[in-house]
């Protein structure tokens, strides 16, 4: 056994609750690999976790879903990863607010010699949802005016930005002038700034009454009525998130009366839960990255011991774009 630094949840509930301790990391069993974390992603995800609202199978429990680092050992039968090799992930499970980890090696992803660290860090989980919204849960086809919320956020700042390289007209909601400055600066056409204008008669407006195909909602609870009303007939709700509380409940009927309209909960899981899947979407992002299609700027960094300020960050809207935790 090694021990390491690792931030954990012993009990549920605010930013105190996250811990910055020693744990054991054991070597890698038969199919795992050790990786020594070199950055860290942060996610809204994370902060789902550490309150409850996503579950925990047991505690104390080490949280983050996202890291690029080194392989530094791997366990037998393993063909994915050799010892040396840089990689990222997006987890299965929460494991990543560590120094190191022993994880399952067909998780991982190789990085390419042009990403650095930290932008895989920032960019494999993040990136790797922008990609399973817009061309798989959703094909994003040229020409088509599209809705998404939250986008100067870590999400929505890469899926402006990849939906303009497809083709498509991007109206975005941002909270703040500064958000809309640089949401527009990343793909989004049309920035509407939610505390001060009607979100879906500009939508109605843009789109001549008409509405939009689909909306992508990571926000939840503020936003899915919103959602609803800006589809055109026989439009998409495509919901990812609760960043902001989970949805009400729906009477189904209602998609009916609204315009026969369709809905999905989407989770990356079920889009990369094939490994081959999980790599030709990895490659396409890689690709999105090498010619500058898609931009990944780390805006915020913090040092892994406080993760607790990092959490009061993402909660209280203080970070814009991406942000990563630094072993």
């Amino acid at each position: 056994m090694t021990t390491v630094k690792a931030v954990r949840v012993h009990q549920l509930g605010g930013p105190e609750v996250l811990r910055y301790e020693e744990v054991e990391v054991g070597r890698p069993r038969p199919g795992e690999a050790r990786v020594r974390h070199t950055a860290i992603g942060l996610n809204f995800t994370d902060i789902h976790f550490r309150t409850g609202r996503y579950p925990l199978k047991e505690l104390p429990h080490v949280i983050g879903m996202e890291a690029a680092g080194v392989v530094e050992e791997i366990g037998s039968g393993v063909t994915e990863v050799r010892a040396g090799d840089r990689v990222a992930y997006a987890s299965e499970k929460p494991r990543a607010y560590a120094q190191a980890t022993v994880m399952p090696a067909t998780r991982l992803v190789r990085l390419p010699d042009f990403i650095e660290d930290e932008t895989a860090a920032a960019a494999t989980l993040k990136g790797l949802t922008a990609h399973y919204l817009l061309r798989g849960a959703y094909a994003v086809k040229p020409g088509e005016t599209i809705l998404i919320h939250a986008a100067a956020g870590g999400v929505g700042l890469i899926m402006c930005q990849w939906a303009r390289q497809l083709g498509a007209r991007v109206i975005g909601t941002v909270s703040t002038e500064e958000k809309a400055a640089l949401a527009s600066a990343n793909g989004c056409q049309h920035p509407i700034i939610y505390t001060r204008e009607d979100v879906v008669a500009r939508v109605r407006e843009l789109t001549n009454a008409e509405g939009v195909p689909v909306v992508y909602d990571g926000v939840g609870l503020p936003t899915f009525a919103q959602s609803l009303r800006s589809l055109r007939r026989r439009g998409l709700v495509v919901s990812y998130g609760s960043a902001g509380g989970v949805p009400p409940p729906l009477e189904i009927f209602r998609l009916n009366r609204m315009g026969s309209l369709y809905l999905t909960s989407a989770g990356l899981a079920d889009y990369i839960h094939d490994r081959g899947e999980m790599l030709a979407r990895a490659q396409e992002l890689f690709e999105a990255l090498r010619i500058g299609a898609v931009g990944v700027k780390v805006r915020q960094r913090y040092p892994l011991a406080d993760a607790q300020t990092a959490h009061r960050d993402l909660e209280s809207r203080r970070t814009v774009g991406s942000s990563v935790l630094i072993p």
